[in-house]
């Protein structure tokens, strides 16, 4: 009798264990298909604090309308260069865009400006031109400020026409001898009288001379002294 009191007790007490074993399974599978909690007030706030524009980068200011804006020569000036005639040249006046100009040296060697009139640029470099418009701009203007930029170097060039294959101007801003032209113009072509070469330049009185060049005895070695350095304004003809 005691003994089947004993086995009642145990059973009852095995089932109440298993009962609340499945009632904190089920507790548990409840909180994991549960949402996440929403984020707290004080998380929201530190968001809202870091997006606030005061935390922003702030822009770099732009430079002032009464900066000076830099102006760099497109063109690689030899040194000591002077204006020539048919330069083109990029003139400003600082603030001043109705004076603001770009202009060409006229076969006078004079160029024009309001304000200005004419004035004479042949012979003088960039910086000596630009003393000289400030100067005249001086007496109509309070501190005027000049810049003097050459975009169109034309007067050192040089000429090839007749019996090459590329005739035309090029640009003198190297030495460049007779041969160093013949080569640039792409080389002779067919019945060229190579032996009659000869360059036309106009002397400081204004009168032509006629210089003569002999391929022939050059690339050989011969009388070397013919293949000289071309000038400004020559003109290399190739009969």
């Amino acid at each position: 009798m005691y003994s089947l009191a004993r086995t009642l007790k145990t059973y009852s007490f095995l089932t109440v264990l298993i009962a609340l074993m499945g009632l904190w399974a089920m507790t548990a599978a409840a909180q994991d298909a549960a949402p996440p909690a929403p984020a707290s007030a004080n998380a929201g706030a530190a968001q809202s604090a870091a997006d606030s524009p005061k935390d922003e980068a702030k822009a770099t200011p732009l430079p002032s309308t009464d900066t000076r804006a830099s102006r760099v020569s497109p063109l690689m000036l030899p040194d000591g260069y002077v204006i020539g005639i048919g330069d083109s040249l990029d003139i400003s006046v600082w603030k001043e865009g109705e004076l603001s100009k770009q202009v060409s040296v006229r076969p006078d060697g004079m160029i024009t400006l309001p304000l200005v009139g004419e004035i004479k640029a042949v012979g003088l470099s960039p910086n000596q031109l630009q003393d000289q418009l400030t100067s005249a701009l001086s007496k109509v203007l309070s501190d005027p400020q000049v810049t003097v930029i050459v975009i169109g170097i034309n007067s050192l060039s040089f000429n090839i026409m007749g019996n090459v294959l590329k005739p035309g101007y090029y640009p003198l801003v190297r030495p460049v001898t007779i041969l160093d032209a013949i080569a640039l113009s792409g080389g002779f072509r067919d019945f060229a009288k190579e032996k009659k070469v000869y360059v036309l330049r106009t002397t400081p009185d204004g009168k032509q001379q006629k210089i003569y060049f002999n391929y022939k005895d050059v690339i050989r070695g011969r009388n070397m002294a013919q293949n000289i350095l071309l000038e400004p304004r020559d003109t290399l003809v190739i009969p």
